[in-house]
């Protein structure tokens, strides 16, 4: 079978691509794997999707979905060639609506457009991760991503409250609608919001939206180790304060903004928190004032307070750079999103240091504090050599083996895809893998649905 052309025939011409710059640009994504598909399909509607997936079922033939290739966790590699499915076409906001307080979207959406286009008619999506300006809405759901502000807001599942589906067998489903309350039947969204493309592809999406907040304020405080900084975090819960957001960053990954941006624009210390708060103007004012009060009553090294969304802005660039910042050090990024419970925050952060003493690797942390999600960086140099891969995998084993037994989790937003797929059996039990399996099977008995993961 001519696989390019076969689909040529069933999608169209403009639908398909067979030439090598674009399979090698579809066969990986933000993490180190790299596998090139067959060929890449470029889909357009919902209908095309259905059919495609019609002839894969019918030949067995692997279909890969993608949406903007920012994972960390190769989620999107097509470890078993076949077909790579773009989805950054089916880039549409079908409505905005403010009565409904809902918008329909497609897959290939980018989440920041959509952040601004609901808050241009004063309504707000909250989920924002570090990536939004590239990463897909699609892609979001495949992974159920978070980022700073699920702290208050919640993530992705949250805001989910209706799907359409193709199914492996080419059926499609719609499931869920724009209402914000909805119990019929079994939560057929929350199966499919984090599945990571292996149960069916999304091709609409419909998501709840809140008013925007009116007012917005943002701290910038530095500290002269993460011991202070993580007191804090717990301070600011004990005084019964809810941050729309709480970041957390360490001395390594400040050392890297700071080389990468410029001393002047990083504050000085070995610690940072990025406190906001958000919602009606006085509210606003009055816990920014309470939060600036006790964060300067525990002797940090600079406080920071921006009352404009200009100026949080300007701020949470800088926050939003540090991937970006740590990459410039030309040493290898191991991205690992562990949760650990928030108690745990400094064990955690000793614990790293502890992992970079014994390795020899230096090892960044920052991340979510508010809900202890923190990205743990363990930054190699040489990765390509065998034995330095071995000795980041002895120190990922140690890392995950840790935080597990604490009562944490090997991922918090970014999703289990190839890059832990070695720690998945230690991370679940054999019933919920069982399970996992059992639903598989039932939705994708032949396994054309990304496979190669960690299914």
């Amino acid at each position: 079978m001519n696989l390019p052309e076969e689909l040529r025939a069933l999608l169209g011409g403009e639908c398909v691509a067979s030439d090598e710059a674009t399979r090698v640009a579809h066969g990986g994504d933000k993490w180190s794997a790299h596998s090139e598909p067959d060929v890449v399909v470029f889909a357009h509607t919902t209908e095309q999707v259905s059919r495609l997936l019609r002839f894969a079922s019918e030949h067995k033939t692997p279909v890969t979905a993608r949406g903007a290739g920012y994972g960390y966790v190769g989620g999107c590699v097509p470890v078993r060639g076949g077909i790579s499915l773009s989805l950054e076409r089916m880039n549409r906001i079908k409505e905005i609506s403010f009565a409904d307080a809902a918008a329909i979207v497609e897959p290939g959406v980018i989440t920041g457009d959509l952040q601004a286009a609901v808050r241009a008619q004063k309504l707000f999506y909250p989920p924002d991760p570090a990536s939004l300006q590239h990463c897909s809405i699609g892609g979001n759901v495949a992974t159920n991503a978070g980022g700073p502000r699920c702290l208050k807001y919640g993530v992705t599942r949250h805001y989910v409250i209706g799907l359409e589906v193709v199914l492996a067998s080419g059926e499609i489903l719609r499931t869920g609608g724009r209402v914000h309350k909805n119990k019929t039947g079994f939560d057929l969204i929350g199966l499919f919001v984090g599945s990571e493309g292996l149960l069916g592809i999304v091709t609409e999406i419909t998501v709840r939206l809140l008013p925007l907040p009116p007012a917005r304020a943002t701290l910038s405080a530095s500290f002269a180790t993460m011991a202070e900084a993580a007191a804090t975090v717990q301070a600011i819960f004990a005084a019964g304060f809810l941050p729309s957001s709480l970041e957390i960053a360490d001395q390594f990954t400040l050392e890297a903004a700071r080389h990468d941006h410029g001393h002047g624009v990083i504050p000085e210390g070995n610690a940072h928190l990025l406190v906001d708060v958000d919602g009606q103007e006085e509210a606003v004012r009055s816990d920014a004032g309470a939060l600036e009060k006790l964060i300067a009553g525990r002797n940090p090294n600079s406080l920071t307070l921006s009352t404009t969304e200009e100026e949080s802005e300007k701020l949470w660039a800088l926050r939003r750079e540090f991937s970006n910042s740590l990459r410039a050090t030309g040493l290898t990024k191991l991205n690992e999103d562990i949760v650990v419970p928030r108690s745990r925050l400094v064990d955690l952060v000793e614990f790293a240091g502890q992992l970079q003493a014994r390795h020899g690797f230096p090892v960044a942390t920052f991340g979510h504090a508010g809900d202890g999600n923190i990205h743990v960086n363990i930054m190699a140099a040489h990765y390509d050599d065998e034995a330095v891969r071995a000795r980041v995998e002895q120190a990922l084993d140690e890392l995950f083996a840790q935080v597990l037994a604490w009562g944490g989790v090997i991922t918090g937003e970014h999703g289990i895809g190839l890059a832990k797929k070695r720690w998945w059996p230690e991370a679940t039990s054999d019933v919920a893998r069982a399970l996992h399996l059992r639903l598989k099977r039932a939705l994708d008995p032949d396994d054309i649905l990304n496979p190669g993961k960690f299914l």
